[in-house]
């Protein structure tokens, strides 16, 4: 379908209402399934195909024929996707399904335990572990989140785990004490 485009101020030409519409019933579910078969989640593939139509709508040069639209959709779906496989919201997030498996895990009880004896670490050293294993974040993202340098991260994840294998031994050594 090629029709009149609307014009926006600045004299760009965007796609109308109309075509936006005919757009979405054709090609909706080529994006869609591009999607699904990029992300492998059903959520997200709605998410970035609203997201591909937006950007069409917004979009400001002309396209030769209703192919040409296709082929940009797919492309842009598939950048889309790529975005979102990279984002820190993706990597570092969990289904909601997923979530009552991580809260009744069997490891609570040793997590707090651990956690407790953390606290007697000094901030810098327990941060930096907190952060690497509790976490999940690198060494670089630790350093980008506390500003400071990746080398700071390291020797402060060395000497956190120095003091930790000295308070997790005398803890063991004072419970044998004890039997």
């Amino acid at each position: 379908m090629k029709g009149p485009f609307r014009q926006v101020e600045g004299g760009e030409m965007r796609v109308t209402d109309n075509e936006l519409e005919y757009y979405i019933r054709h090609f909706r579910k080529n994006v869609y399934n591009a999607v699904l078969c990029y992300v492998r989640n059903p959520s997200d593939a709605e998410d970035i195909t609203q997201n591909t139509f937006f950007k069409l709508y917004t979009y400001t040069k002309s396209f030769n024929d209703d192919e040409h639209v296709k082929a940009w959709l797919l492309r842009c779906a598939i950048n889309e996707c790529k975005n979102h496989l990279r984002s820190h919201w993706y990597r570092f997030s969990a289904p909601l399904e997923s979530a009552k498996d991580m809260t009744c895990s069997d490891n609570t009880d040793h997590d707090d335990e651990m956690l407790g004896i953390m606290k007697k670490l000094s901030k810098n050293n327990r941060i930096a572990l907190y952060m690497y294993y509790y976490e999940g974040y690198t060494i670089e993202e630790i350093g980008h989140i506390l500003d400071v340098s990746s080398d700071t991260v390291s020797s402060r994840l060395h000497r956190g785990r120095q003091q930790l294998k000295k308070l997790l031994s005398e803890e063991r050594n004072g419970l044998f004490n004890e039997l």
